[in-house]
């Protein structure tokens, strides 16, 4: 099954899920009814080329507003997978609430272990911003209103995303080649990072009791490797000019560790950024309960309207 086809099934499955399917339900909720209509106000663009590296044409998927009356909030979605694996497509139900709020979405894939080591991931996303900036007046966006969101190797990407400066040089390759020279929009400067159990510090996943296997293999056998691990970790960027970050952790993580959580918070707070860490009581990697999840996304949008997100008024057809 291709990759539009999986978006496709699950947009209709979610859809009917919600909506309810049988002959009993004679009203739809406010939600069924904001689903039902979500063909009329949404418009996809799907499997756009953003960025060409290592042989490979990095993708993303573009859902915005049809009507909206004037340029929207943008979310930038990234899977996570341990930088080994995942598939945009798998996210598909997690950017529906922002959908709900009127809000656009750019979902993303990047470079996966087997095909770039470290920091191609991170290079990426980088890129994915100058997409947003290069596309914003085309498809109605806020490039002055984009969050950046994540779980566990995607929430690290968004860390990194959010936090990188282009004077790091690790967004060199997003530039369009020409004769007279790179040229390529400048990039979009995050607004906010909501991570979800987001890796903060690679090196610590090397070696000693942390080690992961996920991290081993993005960094494979480079000589380097420690400094790359630095290189492409969030901590290494703390600094007072930063976005608001909104970060949300289990505290039973065995997959990411929970100090990573901890150690994130106390040097935003000594940086003087506004954060916030939402902790899950026994929660572990993901994979929380229905009212966990709830509180999660009230605290999203609590923290969002807070810093000049809110929700669209999207019109009808």
């Amino acid at each position: 099954m291709s990759r539009r086809s999986i978006m496709g099934t699950v947009l209709v499955a979610v859809a009917f899920t919600l909506l309810g399917a049988g002959p009993a339900q004679a009203q739809l909720s406010d939600r069924g009814t904001f689903l039902a209509k979500l063909d009329n106000a949404y418009q996809i663009v799907p499997n756009v080329t953003y960025h060409v590296a290592s042989g490979v044409e990095n993708k993303l998927d573009l859902y915005f507003p049809k009507n909206a009356s004037g340029p929207v909030p943008v979310v930038l979605l990234i899977h996570g997978g341990g930088w080994v694996g995942g598939l945009k497509e798998t996210y598909v139900m997690r950017l529906l609430p922002y959908l709900e709020m009127g809000w656009a979405v750019v979902n993303v894939e990047y470079r996966m272990a087997s095909v770039a080591l470290a920091p191609a991931a991170v290079e990426d996303c980088l890129c994915s911003l100058r997409w947003i900036a290069s596309n914003a007046e085309q498809y109605n966006l806020d490039a002055s209103k984009v969050m950046v969101t994540g779980m566990s190797a995607g929430g690290h990407l968004s860390l990194t995303t959010g936090m990188i400066p282009s004077s790091e040089g690790l967004d060199r390759q997003c530039a369009e080649r020409a004769f007279s020279g790179p040229r390529a929009a400048d990039p979009t400067k995050v607004a906010a990072i909501v991570n979800w159990y987001g890796i903060t510090d690679v090196v610590d996943l090397l070696d000693g009791p942390n080690t992961k296997g996920y991290a081993v293999e993005w960094l494979g056998s480079l000589e380097n490797r420690e400094e790359v691990a630095a290189r492409v970790s969030p901590l290494t960027y703390v600094r007072k000019e930063l976005p608001a970050v909104l970060t949300i952790h289990g505290d039973a993580d065995p997959i990411v560790p929970y100090q990573h959580a901890l150690r994130l918070k106390d040097k935003l707070d000594a940086a003087g950024v506004t954060n916030e860490l939402h902790t899950v009581s026994g929660g572990g990697h993901g994979r929380f309960s229905d009212s966990e999840t709830v509180e999660i996304y009230t605290k999203i949008f609590n923290f969002l309207s807070q810093h000049g997100f809110k929700k669209v008024s999207l019109g009808s057809q």
